[in-house]
């Protein structure tokens, strides 16, 4: 536990030591009582809690400390314990984007502020060369920097931000503590916050510049697929997008296995969100299986664990995007539906679209897959044989499925009770067809 929390908060001679930990304990108590109150579903003690820390300082005890110390001292001791929730969260396999799109998920976008403030206050305290590159990522995305001057003036500025009361902050604060002091162990898809990699390992490998020049150009395509009214011309957008990440993805095994870099699995997390996430993760899956991934639904957390190579992952997180998108714009488009007397039948019907989808695009994809792997083969790609490189592949990511989720059960896609949906979300996948390659294919071996 940090012991420094009341320290750098305080100027030498403002308040003495022992009144400051004694101000320190009393707020802490508090603190943990509020937590307690809400595991227990208690309101009117949760409320009691949070006014005490919300009030000015008694007249007896904390003598030493007057309204703005308490205020501070207040502050300081609920930033440490968001910081000790986070850094709990990295030591239960959580990334930082998982912590934040769960927070929105059971609590909404307030604490979903204030947990990327937590976020990167927990993150000083690691060396930049000990934070692996997709938590970079994730941290840059999400925001997360220390935009306050001092710890002990944090929830006060934030509540400046958020233009709220002083007690709905710590109510805020006492909540998000309590919520990250229950998330459940995960799986570990990469390395936590800290860890010094090992000199000794072979070096990662030595493609990043190359992914990124290729991914840009998909994410290009898979824009322009989504904004076309025509789906004629979607259809031909994300062939080409498709072809690109399906011969890239060959490429890059192939590159893997004849320099002897460092070539293992590993993993992302993706948001499958309601409404009709069942139908959403069917589609996830069938586009991680069909891009040599595999794909793990975690329901009640909102989101899927997708395990593969590298460069196949960010393949399926843009596919699945970009293919729910156009689903959900053609399932939109449909309009609702109602039958014979008068009844809503809209969600059956949705619901059996997007099962419908699902299944027709990963049919198409498994097809896809087979004649890109069989045109590489016949090419002689890179003068390797390519299917034992594939094979041995396929078989690194079942391993490691296996080893983070020995448990692991298949699961079957709710019923279908909406055969108009049905049909309509297979007509829709099929005007998201990715067949067509030729062209893009000189493309790419032309860049």
């Amino acid at each position: 536990m940090r012991k420094a929390w009341w320290r750098p908060g305080f100027a030498p001679g403002s308040a003495p030591a022992s009144g400051v930990e004694e101000a320190a304990e009393a707020a802490s108590a508090l603190v943990g009582e509020a937590v307690l109150a809400l595991a227990r579903a208690d309101d009117a003690l949760f409320r009691h809690r949070v006014d005490g820390l919300a009030a000015p300082p008694e007249p007896s005890g904390r003598r030493s400390l007057d309204a703005d110390g308490w205020r501070r001292v207040i502050d300081q001791v609920l930033l440490t314990r968001l910081r000790e929730g986070v850094s709990a969260a990295w030591d239960r396999g959580w990334q930082p984007a998982d912590v934040v799109r769960f927070t929105g998920r059971r609590r909404g976008a307030r604490h979903q502020r204030l947990v990327v403030d937590a976020i990167a206050s927990e993150m000083r305290s690691y060396s930049a060369a000990t934070v692996d590159d997709q938590w970079r990522e994730q941290l840059a995305a999400l925001g997360a920097e220390v935009w306050w001057d001092g710890d002990d003036r944090y929830l006060e500025s934030w509540r400046d931000r958020e233009e709220i009361s002083r007690a709905d902050v710590i109510a805020c604060a006492v909540e998000l503590v309590q919520l990250l002091g229950g998330l459940p162990l995960l799986a570990r898809i990469g390395p936590r916050p800290g860890t010094v990699r090992d000199a000794s390992a072979p070096p990662p490998e030595p493609a990043r510049e190359v992914d990124q020049r290729m991914l840009g150009k998909v994410r290009a395509l898979l824009a322009k697929a989504e904004s076309t009214e025509f789906p004629e011309e979607a259809e031909a957008l994300s062939a080409r997008a498709q072809e690109l990440m399906a011969r890239h993805s060959i490429d890059h095994a192939l590159l893997a296995a004849e320099s002897g870099f460092a070539s293992e699995p590993c993993g992302r997390r993706v948001a499958v969100d309601n409404p009709y996430d069942a139908p959403k993760a069917v589609l996830l899956t069938v586009v991680a299986e069909a891009n040599r991934c595999r794909a793990v639904w975690h329901r009640e957390l909102g989101f899927s664990t997708v395990l593969g190579f590298p460069a196949d992952l960010a393949a399926v997180e843009m596919l699945f995007t970009s293919l729910l998108v156009q689903a959900t714009s053609a399932m939109v488009h449909a309009g609702p539906r109602r039958d014979a007397r008068g009844k809503s039948r809209t969600r059956s019907f949705r619901h059996a679209f997007l099962n419908a989808y699902a299944a027709r695009v990963g049919e198409r994809l498994r097809e896809a897959a087979g004649e890109a792997r069989d045109r590489a083969a016949a090419e002689g790609a890179g003068g390797k044989d390519l299917l034992p490189v594939l094979a041995a592949r396929d078989l690194a990511v079942d391993q490691a499925v296996g080893a983070l989720f020995p448990n692991l059960s298949r699961g079957r896609a709710g019923s279908v009770s909406n055969y108009e949906g049905w049909v309509a979300g297979r007509a829709a996948a099929d005007l998201a067809s990715l067949n067509g390659r030729s062209e893009v294919t000189e493309a790419f071996r032309g860049r």
